[in-house]
């Protein structure tokens, strides 16, 4: 066994400072109305890493996404192109608004291809969403091109790629608005919860009036703004971020290109050690890219080991104590959920010419989820990198006594 069993990867890190951070806000306030307190603090640290005008945390990169598309003043009839391999939360505010999502196929990075979004674009387009694939940003300067040429807005979903760069630029800066998760162990992670950024004044006010509660709309949104008559109820959603979240991210954020530089360091060194590897495909970062590496996402090649099913290879790598490894059942291709395929019972009155997604129409997208394996990338365990090396390289070896009697 390369590792003894037991937790490798705690995410996010907590220590003593985190601690500290969420047992005072605690007994500071565990209810924030308004933009105050340990709200506006981590907002506005949000805006200054990203270098942007505004940030909205919300509860959860859902709920941020929904506040962006109708921030947009997206309305029945329209339709966005989403990537078809992404997390179901990508498109599905969309159903919510009444829009439709037009799905286009990925590319090797399994990220949205612009290509396909040029040839996807009609008169109804409105929009545009790309999703950075587990932390490796999408082509988005060429996306940005064809958005800023075919005159549509551009939104990223950037909940896997919290601190990622093309260029030295962060993503999530490219598009008219983005939205991010802070769920789960996501780079940056408030255990739950999200935020919106964008440098669009009324677009801002807009995702405030969405789900943010009516003392802060008030004292945001101008007089002048033909929305503010309806600044106390907005449209009636609550999509706060708690503070006791906000207290958990806001530690984090300091430390966040530190921990970065330290998963591209290593990730690289795993990319280096594993390229050529029989049945094991790397991916190939550009150069102008910095990955957040929310998960390192290999290829698994079975034709280059006799057929050996991906489960059977996740199965034989845990055995030897890789226990970051997967083979993630989500985000998947999104044409394979029932929702796209046959939303009325979940969506009973959706517009006439809704479109219904089938299994085989996004053949790229289904071939890199169906063998697909992600390994979550230390930040500060070189021993840990080098051990995973070692253990790919036995059972990839051994292959044969994994699908041959012995």
């Amino acid at each position: 066994m390369v590792r003894t069993a037991g937790p490798q990867i705690s995410w996010p890190p907590v220590d003593i400072n985190t601690a500290v951070a969420v047992t005072a806000q605690l007994y500071s306030a565990v209810s924030l109305p308004g933009r105050t307190g340990i709200i506006a603090e981590l907002e506005g640290k949000l805006a200054e890493f990203f270098g942007v005008r505004h940030a909205v945390a919300t509860s959860s990169g859902t709920a941020a996404l929904h506040a962006a598309y109708s921030a947009l003043g997206l309305a029945e009839g329209d339709e966005v192109i989403v990537p078809a391999y992404t997390a179901h939360p990508t498109a599905t505010p969309l159903f919510h608004l009444r829009v439709k999502p037009v799905l286009v196929d990925c590319d090797e990075l399994g990220n949205i291809d612009p290509l396909q979004v040029e040839a996807a674009i009609t008169p109804f387009t409105k929009a545009i969403v790309a999703t950075h694939l587990w932390g490796v940003p999408a082509r988005i300067e060429a996306l940005a091109e064809i958005a800023e040429r075919r005159g549509l807005r551009l939104v990223e979903d950037g909940s896997h790629a919290h601190g990622a760069a093309v260029g030295g630029r962060r993503v999530g800066t490219f598009g008219d608005v983005a939205a991010f998760s802070m769920g789960g162990s996501k780079p940056l992670s408030a255990g739950e919860g999200g935020f919106v950024l964008t440098d669009d004044d009324d677009l801002h006010h807009r995702v405030l009036l969405h789900g943010q509660d009516g003392a802060r709309c008030r004292g945001e949104i101008p007089i002048d703004h033909p929305l503010r008559r309806y600044v106390v109820t907005g449209t009636g959603l609550a999509q706060r971020i708690h503070p006791l979240a906000a207290a958990l991210a806001l530690g984090q954020l300091d430390e966040l290109d530190r921990r970065l530089g330290g998963r591209r360091q290593l990730a690289a060194h795993m990319i280096a050690e594993l390229r050529g590897l029989p049945g094991i495909g790397v991916p190939e970062v550009p150069a102008r890219v910095a990955p957040a590496w929310y998960a390192l996402a290999l290829v698994h090649r079975p034709e280059e080991l006799g057929g050996l099913p991906v489960d059977a290879l996740v199965a034989a790598l845990r055995a030897e104590g890789c226990l970051e490894v997967d083979h993630p059942r989500a985000p998947r291709p999104l044409n394979e959920h029932p929702l796209f395929d046959a939303p009325n019972r979940m969506f009973p009155n959706l517009p006439e010419g809704w479109p219904r997604y089938r299994a085989g129409q996004y053949p790229r997208a289904e071939r890199r989820h169906r063998n697909t394996l992600t390994v979550t990338v230390p930040h500060d365990d070189p021993a840990l990198a080098e051990g995973y090396v070692r253990a790919f390289r036995k059972v990839v070896t051994h292959h044969r006594t994994l699908i041959e009697p012995t």
